[in-house]
């Protein structure tokens, strides 16, 4: 009998280990299923494989005689294009000899200008254009609507200067100047507040409808500051953000391509996706969930640039109660699990409302970051939310704090410029510009559409309010380069392009229509040039399909038969 009993407790003791071995195991197993059926399926879901496809892609390009027909166009259709690009060409160099001529001699110092301008359009094509149709960087002056470049050239600006132009930059001008007559007594001096800053807490905080604020340097950073925040007070590290959101270029919000080191507490998931909130729901190592409300234009995909162009599918469009009920899911679900929601507002932010996001949703955040525009033209970042997790400190740990210092944070200058936003925003002037700002918009944008559909052009926009994206009907390899038909038509565009068009609220119905003008004469230029050609056997799907051949093949040998070429130049036949 004892024996018995030894060799029973003998096998439990394997059995039992085995067992719970076996089950953390299947558990474990279970959650890292759940977190895969959470991520997009597209490279923007996947951060690991994005950034290894990226180191697998190899440089090749167009020579002069692929350029003009890869997708197979008949020669007179080639012949049009060439005679288009030259005119082109020629118009675009004649008439800003002054900006590209300083253009020219400051690249080789400014690596900004350097990089925007290689990714202006898809790299097989960039050494083409950029040695043909260049486009200068440095403009004079701006009013109203427009900016003037060094030649005298005056074009309607649609860049919104990165978000940053909400109400025209004459308003800008005006909060600057004003800002510094405040402050001049004070100057420069850090460390200390400027009286102003008082004013300028209160009225955020009334538009946040949060308790506190902290000041920062610039968006990227204020959004360090709130997952640093979310991180202190939940004691946990993992922190999620949506396929293809931007919330500012360092390491642990762009885990892809682009970050040279791995963003390990970083989870990528799906918006507006039930796998999502499910992960959320079963999971106690999740610090905070951030939200870009600009990706309701674009849910899962990255932010559209003409550089990723390759064929004919990019796509856009806004359903605002859809992204309403997501948001409202997510905070039930935050709120459920001690999860700290942050609104990442600073691109939209007063944009879309008064209140931001936050109005616009009718969902409150945890914490909210703003940028852009609060600082009236000065560069600023913004954190504010609840009392609880804004403190930097714990009363009954004095050594366990959550250091976040600034030497420029709160620059009298810029709360002074500050100032002068915040108080014209309930001013007459302001609140006409957002009385009926979605009606104004969407009708603007369908108006637009409505041309372009009975022109039979191939283009159409979708929009956020005043924040518009362009996307094409038929597939194609040239899309792109309806960014240079708008600048020759007097249009002023960031570097991405057609991929986002950001209007200040201060144009008037003359000074769009002007615009739709321009666009719709662009698009038909374009198409009277021969770049909207398509033979009726090609897809999108076939011209992934044939750059994917292209790269394996480039990876394989160089394009031009020498083994030494630095560049893969590719001047052969296409098939």
């Amino acid at each position: 009998m004892p024996e018995i009993t030894a060799l029973l407790w003998n096998t439990i003791g394997y059995v039992l280990p085995s067992a719970l071995v076996l089950s953390l195991a299947g558990r474990a197993l279970w959650r890292r299923l759940q977190l895969s059926a959470a991520k997009h399926r597209s490279l923007a879901g996947h951060a690991r494989l994005s950034r290894r496809f990226a180191a697998l892609v190899p440089y090749y390009e167009y020579g002069e005689s692929t350029f003009f027909q890869v997708d197979g166009a008949p020669q007179a259709v080639v012949a049009a294009r060439k005679s288009g690009f030259d005119a082109l060409a020629t118009r675009l160099r004649d008439r800003c000899a002054s900006s590209l001529r300083l253009t020219a001699q400051a690249r080789g110092g400014i690596s900004d200008l350097q990089f925007t301008s290689r990714y202006r359009v898809p790299y097989q094509f960039s050494r083409y254009v950029r040695e043909r149709l260049p486009i200068g960087a440095f403009m004079q002056s701006s009013a109203g609507v427009g900016i003037v470049d060094l030649d005298g050239n005056r074009y309607f600006d649609l860049s919104g200067s990165y978000g940053v132009n909400l109400f025209g930059y004459d308003f800008y001008k005006e909060c600057i100047d004003r800002g510094a007559e405040r402050v001049r007594e004070l100057g420069p001096v850090l460390g200390v507040y400027h009286p102003l800053v008082a004013e300028n807490v209160r009225r955020i905080l009334e538009i946040s409808a949060q308790d506190e604020i902290s000041f920062h340097m610039s968006g990227t950073e204020a959004v360090m500051q709130a997952v640093r925040l979310a991180r202190y007070h939940t004691r946990r590290r993992k922190i999620v953000r949506f396929c293809g959101a931007y919330h500012g270029w360092w390491g642990e919000v762009q885990p892809g391509a682009g970050n040279p080191v791995p963003a390990n507490d970083t989870y990528t998931l799906k918006e507006m996706d039930e796998a999502t909130l499910r992960v959320l729901r079963t999971r106690r190592d999740i610090a905070c969930v951030l939200v870009n409300p600009l990706q309701a234009l674009h849910p899962n995909a990255n932010a559209p640039g003409d550089s990723a162009l390759i064929d004919g599918s990019r796509r856009a469009g806004f359903d605002r109660a859809r992204y309403r009920a997501w948001l409202q899911s997510l905070r039930e679900v935050c709120s459920a699990r001690g999860i700290v929601l942050i609104f990442d507002e600073v691109f939209v932010g007063f944009r879309l409302a008064r209140g931001g996001a936050q109005e616009y949703f009718g969902v409150a955040a945890d914490l909210v970051t703003y940028g852009k525009t609060i600082a009236g033209g000065l560069p600023v970042g913004v954190v504010c939310g609840r009392r609880d997790l804004m403190r930097r400190f714990r009363e009954d740990r004095p050594a366990d704090v959550c250091f976040a210092r600034g030497t420029f944070n709160a620059h009298p200058y810029v709360m002074g410029s500050m100032y002068e936003f915040l108080q014209r925003l309930d001013t007459e002037p302001v609140r006409a510009m957002y009385a009926g700002l979605d009606d104004t918009w969407n009708g603007r944008a369908a108006a637009l559409n409505e041309r372009l559909a009975a022109a039979a052009l191939p283009v159409r926009v979708a929009n956020l309010s005043s924040i518009w994206s362009m996307y094409y009907l038929e597939p194609g390899r040239y899309h792109w380069l309806l960014q240079y038909y708008l600048r020759d038509a007097g249009l002023a565009l960031s570097w991405v392009g057609t991929g986002r068009l950001i209007f200040s609220l201060n144009y008037t119905a003359s000074d769009f229509a002007s615009v739709a003008d321009r666009i719709v004469s662009a698009a038909e230029a374009m198409r009277q040039d021969g770049w909207w050609w398509r033979d009726a056997a090609r897809s999108n799907r076939s011209i992934r399909r044939r750059v994917l051949g292209e790269m394996l093949q480039a990876r394989c040998s160089p394009m031009d038969g020498s083994s030494s070429s630095p560049r893969n130049r590719w001047n052969g036949a296409v098939q």
